[in-house]
């Protein structure tokens, strides 16, 4: 059975053949995975946030349906609904795309609260309930939600609530001028997603989740990653500190980032790399810091480096 460590370099290095330059962001995404959280990709249009989603599905092998969100989809367009069998003369249920292994949200924000609500349902308890009658989602079951920061007209916001939903908050950027470069050179004699395989199956993948869960984390280094969370409650530019929700994922993120480079323990290092992605969407600023230009990134690493680190006892 091959390690954590041998899985993960193996699905990077085989989504990195469509995804060029990012490798930091593929191997968040991947910390993701390990511990089935949730992603929301941020960013512009075009620099491939749907091809990211399904070039990780691709390389697991999962089972992968993606969801154009408009403002006419209905949440039973997303879940799935009953329907009359004439044959049987009975209802029953025909699932929708949120029945498997990774669905792409893409727009999130164009779907209505109504459907949104639906989404939110189905990524807090991985469940669907219709009819009295509740489903289970299949395992595991990660949502990438996408969304573009620069348009609003004709979106609705997502609430606080829901966005706590969400494990990280990814932003892939452009790429650089080699990147772009080696993009079009890939892309010459077609599109690199039409022919990637899958390089590990479920069972290998599940494994790799649950060496990731038993990755050891000394007490003060847990009691770090809480102290950061706390902090930001009672930050000064901040109206909304992150809650205890964060303090989870920050630490499982961790495991799951240490176990991924092999190493048996988390560091504060561990923790401090992952704090802008897991918390910066958890926190709100307060009108007076939105007014002087201070971003939520810089409020998060204002409150990192203000937190002292663990050292080791002589």
């Amino acid at each position: 059975m091959p390690s954590c460590a041998e899985v993960c370099d193996r699905i990077v290095r085989n989504v990195e053949r469509v995804i060029v330059g990012k490798k930091r962001v593929i191997r968040l995404a991947l910390v993701a995975f390990l511990c089935e959280g949730h992603i929301l990709l941020e960013d512009v249009p075009g620099v491939a946030k749907t091809m990211l989603a399904r070039a990780l599905a691709l390389s697991l092998g999962l089972k992968f349906q993606r969801v154009q969100c408009t403002p006419d989809l209905l949440p039973t367009d997303v879940t799935g609904a009953s329907v009359f069998n004439q044959r049987t003369t009975d209802f029953e249920f025909r699932p929708g795309p949120v029945f498997a292994n990774v669905l792409l949200a893409d727009e999130v924000n164009r779907a209505t609260p109504r459907t949104q609500s639906a989404l939110l349902q189905a990524m807090a308890e991985r469940q669907v309930s219709q009819d009295g009658t509740t489903h289970d989602l299949p395992r595991p079951f990660v949502v990438i939600a996408t969304q573009n920061p620069v348009e609003h007209e004709g979106t609705f916001p997502l609430p606080e609530a829901q966005l706590d939903r969400f494990f990280m908050r990814l932003s892939l950027g452009y790429p650089g001028f080699a990147d772009e470069n080696n993009m079009l050179v890939n892309m010459s004699g077609g599109h690199p997603i039409d022919t990637l395989g899958q390089v590990t199956d479920l069972a290998d993948l599940r494994e790799a989740m649950g060496a990731a869960r038993q990755v050891h984390v000394d007490p003060k280094v847990r009691e770090y990653a809480v102290r950061i969370v706390q902090t930001t409650r009672q930050s000064p530019h901040l109206m909304l500190g992150a809650s205890p929700r964060a303090s989870q994922c920050l630490y499982f993120a961790a495991q799951a980032a240490a176990a991924m480079v092999g190493r048996a323990f988390v560091i504060p290092d561990d923790m401090k790399a992952l704090c802008g992605s897991i918390l910066e969407h958890r926190v709100m600023l307060n009108p007076e810091s939105r007014l002087r230009g201070l971003t939520a990134s810089q409020a998060i690493n204002e409150i990192v480096e203000s937190v002292p680190a663990p050292v080791r006892s002589a």
